[in-house]
């Protein structure tokens, strides 16, 4: 509050007393402005009060200048007080940097790759500023490349005959669909099992067009896809690249998940030709070179026919059109049949190699098929222990344990087709064929 103001300063007569020749207009100025001068100190202290802090703001800033000020305080008691360092604490060391046991997160960035350089250049050396050594780039490897492609000559769709019944492969007719009965009577529509013309290519990252090679061709069996038996289940692909051998694959896809083991178009004088003909550019725009086609349409073939494969198999070697190219045939579980077209492609190709593998399923037929050979004084072999050679026939018998459906993946030995393929490679006399591992490092 402001003290009482005193009366000579409010007291006109008093002022005149005191200053008898002051007029009484500037006297009243004189009042005015000492009213005035007396009344500013009472506006700012209502202009405070208005804008007065709040009790507990106070009472924080307050503890926290005494604790700021006063030396009685113990130090746990500053923890307790609301002040700057309790808010905001400096930053340690180990806040700011991990320590020997922690790591910092990697930042994923995607980087847009430029083309891969073509497979007959290499990347020159780098210099890195003038005074930094040369450094050497190492030269991206390219990865296993696999897909399906239709191909007019693969075994289906087919509309000929069946060559054994001379009578149209499409024997029943419903509406407008087409149809063929099986040897077990079951029928089975085309437009379902017979229409699907895709072949399954495969060039190994390793592949090189210019070293000895090979192309595989694998004909499936009974109820199978290339995506989900071949490729996936059977993983024929991936046995071929762990192989190390170079050599590439074709596998065509037969009757669709069906118990038919049809050969389709590979029934066909030079039907097999015409496939391996048209593989060759496929195979060599899929490579990444067009121009390698020439090279593709001259590699040695080696077929695999895997049970229901033997028919395809056992027609391709009879009317196929390619006997001087065929280097090698391997049968997993596949003599049920056509014993005649596998001891006459053995007779008469002296220089390439036989194997069939068997369980108890095939046995007969295995053994019917030796008997063949050796009346024809053609020496067999019923162990895979021997080194394989140009015009080897080997057969040889797995224990009953072993599964007809995993035969592909498990035989005689784990992965069958990659041990055949190394063990085709390994020999000097067939390394002309397809070179190995270390020929393609």
């Amino acid at each position: 509050m402001v003290g009482a103001i005193p009366k000579f300063l409010t007291d006109d007569r008093a002022v005149r007393a005191m200053s008898p020749a002051v007029p009484r207009r500037a006297l009243k100025r004189r009042h005015w402005l000492t009213m005035a001068a007396l009344c500013a100190p009472l506006s700012i202290v209502l202009i405070q009060w208005s804008k007065a802090p709040s009790a507990d703001m106070l009472a924080a800033n307050s503890d926290g200048a005494i604790s700021l000020t006063s030396k009685s305080k113990a130090p746990a008691d500053r923890t307790s007080i609301d002040i700057f360092e309790n808010r905001f604490p400096t930053l340690q060391f180990a806040d700011r940097f991990p320590t020997a046991n922690e790591s910092l997160p990697l930042v994923q960035r995607q980087v847009a790759l430029a083309p891969h350089p073509p497979r007959n250049m290499r990347t020159e050396p780098v210099r890195v500023a003038s005074l930094t050594p040369t450094l050497t780039l190492p030269r991206a490897e390219r990865e296993d490349l696999t897909t399906l492609v239709a191909m007019k000559s693969s075994a289906f769709p087919y509309s000929g005959a069946n060559p054994r019944s001379e009578e149209p492969f499409l024997n029943i007719t419903k509406g407008d669909r087409k149809g063929h009965r099986s040897i077990s009577g079951r029928v089975y529509w085309q437009d379902e099992t017979y229409n699907d013309n895709r072949v399954l290519l495969h060039v190994p990252e390793t592949f090189d067009v210019k070293k000895p090679g090979v192309i595989v061709v694998f004909f499936h069996g009974n109820g199978a896809t290339l995506e989900r038996d071949v490729r996936d289940r059977q993983m024929v692909p991936q046995q071929i690249s762990d192989s190390g051998v170079n050599a590439v694959l074709l596998a065509p896809q037969l009757a669709v998940n069906a118990a038919d083991s049809s050969a389709g178009k590979f029934w066909q004088p030079g039907g097999f030709k015409r496939f391996i003909d048209e593989s060759a550019s496929h195979l060599a725009r899929l490579y990444g070179d067009p121009k390698s086609a020439p090279t593709f349409a001259s590699l040695p073939i080696v077929i695999v026919g895997y049970s229901g494969g033997f028919l395809p198999t056992a027609w391709s070697l009879e009317v196929g059109g390619v006997p001087n190219r065929i280097s090698g045939v391997f049968l997993l579980d596949a003599v049920y049949g056509e014993l005649d077209k596998f001891a006459s492609w053995i007779e008469k190709n002296r220089t390439g190699f036989f194997i069939s593998s068997y369980t108890r399923h095939t046995k007969r037929h295995d053994q019917e098929l030796m008997q063949m050979l050796r009346d024809r004084g053609i020496s067999v072999t019923e162990t895979m222990d021997e080194p394989l050679k140009p015009g080897s026939v080997v057969f040889v018998q797995t224990p009953d344990g072993v599964s007809h459906r995993d035969y592909v993946t498990q035989a005689w030995t784990e992965h069958p087709i990659k041990d055949v393929l190394v063990r085709m490679a390994a020999t000097p006399a067939l390394t002309r064929i397809a070179s190995g591992p270390a020929a393609n490092r």
